[in-house]
């Protein structure tokens, strides 16, 4: 099994996806390449959710950024230079921790900032999300648009 997702029909766009490297889903204690799984939370000013568990079967870095595609942010002990690159490239921001930390306590600090003044590398994470939603709205919009300018067209020239 590669992973556990629980869906929410809830907005996202002012909030962040943040996976932590975990051996016990409970702190922050592993190594990016040797996870054996990933607690993935959704994270926003008013709530926090669990939405998925990321199972990792093999040692395989590439694999591995692809399972975390759609993540904000990623927690681990520890990284090599080359899958740092790799998650960075993907629009993931990596931050490590040299010691052990509870999962928990790392959510209520994200909590605070997302409810004070954010660091800019999560305002930047937040206006992303915020511009690719306004992007999809508008998109739509020029669709509907559309669809209504060639059924215009098509009953003006049936009735030719």
């Amino acid at each position: 099994m590669k992973s556990i997702k629980i869906k929410s029909n809830g907005s996202t766009s002012g909030n962040i996806r943040v996976a932590f490297a975990t051996s016990d889903l409970e702190n922050i204690d592993s190594h990016f390449g040797s996870a054996k799984q990933f607690a993935v939370y959704e994270i926003s000013k008013e709530f926090t959710t669990v939405c998925e568990i990321i199972k990792i079967d093999t040692k395989d870095t590439d694999l591995t950024v692809e399972l975390l595609k759609g993540i904000d942010i990623v927690y681990f002990t520890n990284i090599g230079a080359i899958a740092a690159a790799k998650i960075i490239n993907n629009g993931i921001f990596p931050i490590k921790y040299k010691e052990t930390v509870s999962i928990e306590e790392e959510i209520k600090k994200l909590t605070a900032m997302l409810n004070t003044n954010p660091p800019p590398f999560i305002k930047k994470i937040i206006e992303k999300k915020m511009y690719s939603v306004m992007n999809d709205t508008k998109w739509k919009e020029l669709q509907q648009a559309m669809e209504t300018i060639c059924l215009s067209h098509l009953l003006i020239r049936s009735n030719c």
